[in-house]
């Protein structure tokens, strides 16, 4: 059983490759995003919530996205999983350690995703052209990229000094990304 967080940027390809690494090591992907999108998309009042700080750039706040993982986290097909956008804060990363403690499990590794700012910038106007996202306009993407250093990046450290932090070079093609992040983790 295989338990992975895979972090980076907004923009990094984390998405793409959570899919793709979960197939890998027989498990579930785990997403706040697509979690967040679903609800934005039926309209549940959580949906509504969400999409108010998803369309500002913003966070949606820890009290709801935790009981979300949580829920996620116990059913029985996370036995190994790819957990995708959480956790984003520090007060995240105490709270997944006590699911995780909780369930009698902990991370393996976790896996971050490096593209330079630009890059990322790039790729996300792109997808907004392409996907039509409504959260993705430049004003909205550079602001959660200012999230992120800000909030998200803090959180490396922490793993790094866990000796679970494992860095991988997300630019090139979604398999020579994929074959630097199976290098990484002894796939």
């Amino acid at each position: 059983m295989t338990k992975l967080l895979l972090m980076g940027p907004p923009g990094a390809g984390k998405g793409t490759q959570a899919v793709g690494l979960a197939e890998r090591i027989g498990g579930v992907h785990i997403s706040t995003g697509d979690i967040f999108r679903a609800n934005v998309a039926e309209g549940t009042p959580l949906g509504v919530k969400a999409k108010r700080y998803m369309d500002a750039g913003q966070y949606v706040p820890d009290e709801v996205t935790n009981a979300m993982v949580r829920d996620r986290l116990a059913h029985d097909d996370a036995q190994s999983f790819v957990l995708d956008g959480y956790p984003r804060t520090l007060d995240q990363v105490e709270t997944l350690d006590g699911i995780l403690a909780d369930l009698g499990t902990e991370l393996d590794a976790v896996v971050v995703l490096t593209v330079d700012h630009e890059e990322l910038i790039a790729r996300l106007l792109k997808r907004a052209e392409t996907s039509g996202r409504s959260d993705d306009t430049e004003e909205v993407i550079r602001g959660r990229q200012d999230v992120y250093v800000a909030e998200t990046a803090p959180l490396l450290p922490v793993y790094r000094e866990r000796g679970l932090l494992r860095e991988v070079d997300g630019v090139g093609s979604i398999g020579e990304v994929a074959a630097r992040i199976n290098d990484a983790i002894g796939l």
